[in-house]
């Protein structure tokens, strides 16, 4: 057979087609597929978007906090010298009630605090005509050399959205500010008149977890009321401010409230009567302070509990 002869063939070799399965793809696009497609770039760009919304926020109420941090920290210098540490001799003429307080909640040669920094849980009322209880957590700046603190919360709601929060009192003024997801601020007021003396009264009424700045060394005027009961003034600048103070049988104090302060209703500053009602007393840093707290408005239709929370964290400054 001669070399370039081609074996014979009995059968043409098979088509290529032969094993290719058929197709039973339909002629357009199935409908349900390209509604999941579409549905999960939805769910993408949604959650993209709300990252982005969240970041920017976060990023925006850190800055706007830290402002107020800086300047909290820049009023804290003293005005004048004050003692670096409690002395009982400086209790001699106050009441009765308000020496066994001090004598229940201070050490001797107690160091005076000169400042504080807190953590916090709870939850808050945010409604009106019914409870709406929402959890909230939060961390706090306090200066005792001049008055002021910062309180920065986060506070869930219903909807899944966080609402950010700051009060504060830093130099004489005082501010409230909520804000969803610190990018879009819904109110808020500040100044030096009633919000700025209402933020005044929390800071004297939160001595109680800085108790040596409740102290006549530190500023404060006490006045007996009856056995049981005390007024306390405190003076920052223009604004004077008075509290009163109820101490329970043990001598620790159960009660403080005030005529003085104004709640923000609608946008408006209405004068209303307000109380602190603290408990479950701990020893921090030689001090025996509250380790919870309540807090309400006593309005014409009855009393309205706003805030109820616990301390997580005290971490205080003070002369070693």
């Amino acid at each position: 057979m001669p070399l370039d002869a081609k074996p014979p063939q009995d059968e043409a070799a098979p088509a290529l087609s032969n094993f290719v399965v058929p197709s039973y793809a339909p002629l357009g696009p199935n409908r349900l597929v390209v509604v999941l497609k579409w549905a999960k770039i939805v769910v993408f760009t949604l959650f993209a978007v709300a990252l982005v919304l969240g970041l920017w926020g976060h990023s925006r109420w850190t800055h706007a906090t830290n402002a107020r941090l800086a300047a909290l920290e820049t009023a804290t210098a003293p005005v004048k010298a004050r003692p670096e540490r409690y002395d009982e001799a400086e209790l001699a003429s106050l009441p009765f009630v308000v020496r066994r307080y001090f004598s229940k909640v201070l050490n001797p040669n107690q160091p005076i605090v000169r400042g504080l920094y807190i953590e916090q849980t709870g939850t808050m009322n945010r409604g009106t005509l019914a409870e709406q209880w929402e959890p909230f957590t939060a961390r706090q700046r306090v200066a005792t050399q001049r008055p002021g603190f910062v309180w920065d919360a986060s506070l869930g709601t219903a909807g899944g959205l966080t609402v950010r929060v700051v009060d504060a009192y830093v130099a004489g003024v005082g501010s409230l500010q909520p804000s969803v997801i610190g990018l879009f601020d819904v109110g808020g007021i500040e100044g030096s008149g009633d919000i700025a003396r209402g933020e005044l009264i929390r800071y004297f009424a939160e001595s109680v977890w800085y108790p040596t700045a409740l102290l006549p060394s530190q500023g404060v005027q006490w006045k007996a009321v009856d056995a049981q009961t005390a007024d306390a003034t405190l003076t920052d600048g223009p604004i004077t401010v008075t509290l009163r103070f109820a101490f329970n049988d043990t001598g620790l104090v159960e009660r403080i409230s005030s005529n003085e302060r104004s709640a923000l209703v609608d946008g408006v500053m209405v004068p209303m009567p307000w109380e602190v009602r603290p408990s479950r007393y701990e020893t921090h840093s030689g001090m025996l302070v509250p380790s919870v707290a309540e807090v309400a408005w006593l309005a014409p239709t009855g009393r309205m509990p706003y805030w109820r929370g616990k301390l997580e964290k005290l971490d205080y400054d003070m002369p070693r």
